[in-house]
């Protein structure tokens, strides 16, 4: 880890954040583009934050992977990221991501905006707390049913083909599924899988960032007897189709969000630290400013 973090700025840099996956490392519809450097107490995140308006809303763009895809899932640096972006006075999140459909009614071209998680990920850091402080948030819905919302409207005011709902498993990777894998994770009622959905959301929730997905599907993964198993060949063809239509479909909705403070997501952490307020050290409570700084947030 680096340092502690600094206090926040009196000013939010943006309000909504674009995170982008796979084939996905800039956003040149932003006006009066600038590069935020970040420092967080989980170290760098993924690349340079790039600031800007957006149909006059400030919004930031963050690669997942940086820039060139230098990251691979279980690299991604997931605290510093959202860390980063709270830092900013991002208030909603919109991930994209590529995924495999796992349901032959979801075809490669379509757009998936789930509702629930499966976690099959095993390496990965996945929450801000330990260390001295420790809390147990709620995710029993795990993406912000407002902000998908949102998004589903928008992806069809574009003219995508949007499935609002379903669950996303998330496994560890890099590897793509085996057969086996593929056909059990069907039988489980999954509806799409991914490599990054997880930590992303559970830190969003602790950071109390609205957060949802754009799941761009790719391929069938490997359980389509009809269809070739999944390639990066097969998935970057389809990438690129997927990027100016996810560029599109984030100029619709940035000016139709309405304000996040009064959602339940914004005071997710009300009651959800158990340590006590006078046994938090002074490490840890450095560590986490931007998060328990608010009375509120403590016992």
């Amino acid at each position: 880890m680096s340092g502690p973090a600094t206090r926040p700025a009196d000013r939010p840099t943006a309000r909504i954040a674009v995170i982008g996956g796979s084939g996905f490392y800039d956003f040149p519809d932003l006006e009066e583009r600038r590069e935020v450097t970040a420092e967080t107490p989980f170290g760098p995140p993924s690349d340079a934050i790039v600031a800007g308006l957006l149909e006059g809303q400030p919004v930031a763009f963050l690669p997942r992977h940086g820039r060139g895809h230098r990251l691979s899932p279980s690299e991604l640096p997931y605290r510093a990221n959202i860390f980063a972006l709270k830092q900013l006075g991002v208030e909603w999140i919109i991930s994209v991501s590529a995924c495999g459909s796992m349901r032959e009614a979801i075809a490669p071209l379509d757009v998936v905006i789930p509702d629930q998680l499966f976690d099959r990920t095993r390496t990965r850091a996945s929450t801000f707390f330990g260390d001295g402080a420790v809390a147990h948030i709620g995710f029993a819905d795990p993406f912000c049913p407002v902000l998908s919302h949102v998004l589903n409207l928008a992806g069809r005011r574009v003219g995508a083909t949007v499935h609002k709902g379903g669950t996303y498993v998330c496994i560890e990777g890099p590897q793509f599924s085996t057969r086996a894998e593929s056909r059990i994770y069907r039988q489980w009622g999954v509806d799409v899988i991914g490599m990054t959905a997880l930590p992303e959301a559970k830190l969003a929730r602790e950071a109390e960032i609205h957060y949802a997905t754009l799941a761009f599907v790719t391929d069938y993964d490997a359980w389509h007897q009809s269809e070739a198993p999944v390639s990066v060949e097969a998935v970057l063809s389809v990438l690129r189709h997927n990027v100016e239509l996810s560029r599109r479909i984030v100029r619709e909705l940035a000016p139709r969000l309405p304000r996040a403070s009064e959602s339940p997501i914004s005071h997710a952490l009300e009651g959800a630290v158990i340590t006590s307020n006078d046994s938090i050290g002074s490490e840890a409570r450095a560590r986490l400013s931007w998060l328990l700084d608010r009375r509120r947030a403590l016992p």
